[in-house]
């Protein structure tokens, strides 16, 4: 019987056009294999193409001899090794805080964090449109959460004087947003976060190595530097590795040491992936790092340009996040299966992801691209959203 009721439930799914499925992609270049299938992948998170890179591949082959493949346990048992602290280090100094936290995760972190902050009694005001780890912390913290419209400051400074806590209060947004690309206003946002002596937390994970000085982020790009008392990051993106980290006061540092359960509770990240992602900073904060995000900025003004001339509803941006609105979650499915007919590899992002009635192709660009594949890519959009009546 729970075995139908899950058959059921999942059928259902079908019928909705919602259903997900798993695709075997080969590499991460702009050119991959996608089962069996040649295309030009428009939907990576690999922005800077660091994923590729030689020397973070090379950093990690030497630490996987020198120290092994795993650290065997969590940081706080035996599994907190040189090159953790070194790499938080590195962290603080590019990010310009007093301390980092490395996590296993940008999942881990986000939940990780907001959950050991806040607790029953206090108040989490997060955006509309956060990604869904930190809707997640906050169910699992246990405090009030209270969502505000979309980057709307005037809510959201409402809503912070309707609702007082004798307890700690909570102010968690996306710096860069994942499904739109657009930029949290975190100039007004940390305004009044100090004005109501309100904690500010930032997911930087679509930002980190893109915008700022030396890509160091949102907070650097919207010039509120020294005001964000947490800024979450992750190397699975524009980094080329995997996990995430928190940038933060040597307080909060100790504070998360002690009562983030996703951090407890975990093996630490191995000594590849923590060569990698170091090797990942060094890169991002020279002239090399440099060149690239003005190729990606380049590119994205490009693709972004292309679709909106042809007529797409594509919102302006300066991020590698290029929406192309569609509305309806199985036309979205017909397009995204379209353009790999047509050699493009574009995902359709649907509901639960994003709002109902918003479904839209999630293009991304990335340094590595040539302008005649982002022409290629914007040609195949084109014409296949005409065919199917999108345009």
């Amino acid at each position: 019987m729970p075995l139908q009721l899950l058959s059921q439930r999942l059928e259902k799914i079908h019928h909705d056009g919602l259903y997900r499925s798993l695709r075997s992609v080969e590499r991460t270049t702009s050119q991959v294999c996608v089962e069996g299938r040649q295309a030009l992948l428009f939907c990576s998170n690999n922005y800077l193409g660091l994923a590729e890179h030689p020397a973070l591949a090379q950093a990690a082959a030497d630490a996987a001899v020198q120290y092994g493949t795993s650290s065997a346990a969590s940081r706080l048992v035996s599994g907190n090794q040189p090159l953790h602290q070194e790499l938080e280090d590195k962290l603080a100094a590019w990010k310009g805080t007093e301390a980092a936290l490395l996590f296993n995760s940008g999942y881990a972190a986000n939940t990780g964090i907001i959950a050991a902050l806040a607790g029953r009694g206090d108040i989490i005001f997060s955006d509309r449109l956060n990604h869904a780890s930190i809707i997640d912390g906050a169910l699992l913290s246990g405090a009030r959460l209270i969502r505000y419209p979309h980057n709307d400051i005037q809510a959201l400074a409402r809503l912070l004087e309707q609702h007082q806590a004798d307890g700690l209060r909570l102010i968690v947004t996306d710096g860069v947003f994942s499904m739109d690309g657009d930029i949290a206003p975190l100039k007004a946002i940390a305004d009044l976060a100090e004005q109501h002596q309100t904690l500010l937390m930032v997911d930087d994970a679509h930002a980190g190595g893109v915008l700022g000085q030396q890509g160091r982020g949102t907070v650097d790009f919207c010039g509120v530097a020294g005001r964000v008392d947490i800024q979450m990051g992750t190397f699975g993106k524009a980094l080329g590795s995997f996990g995430a980290y928190a940038a933060c006061s040597r307080l909060v540092r100790d504070y998360l040491i002690n009562r983030s359960r996703s951090l407890i509770f975990s093996t630490s990240l191995p000594p590849a992936v923590l060569a990698a992602s170091s090797a990942a900073v060094d890169l991002v904060r020279c002239k090399e790092g440099q060149q690239l995000r003005q190729q990606l900025a380049d590119n994205g003004t490009l693709l972004r340009s292309l679709l909106q001339q042809a007529g797409c509803k594509v919102p302006d941006g300066c991020t590698p996040i290029v929406p192309v609105m569609v509305g309806d979650a199985e036309t979205t499915t017909r397009f995204s299966a379209r353009l790999l007919e047509e050699g493009v590899f574009v995902q359709g992002i649907r509901p639960p992801t994003v709002p109902k009635g918003t479904s839209r192709l999630r293009c991304t660009v990335m340094a590595s691209h040539s302008p005649e594949q982002i022409r290629q890519a914007a040609a195949a959009i084109v014409r296949v959203g005409r065919e199917l009546g999108v345009l």
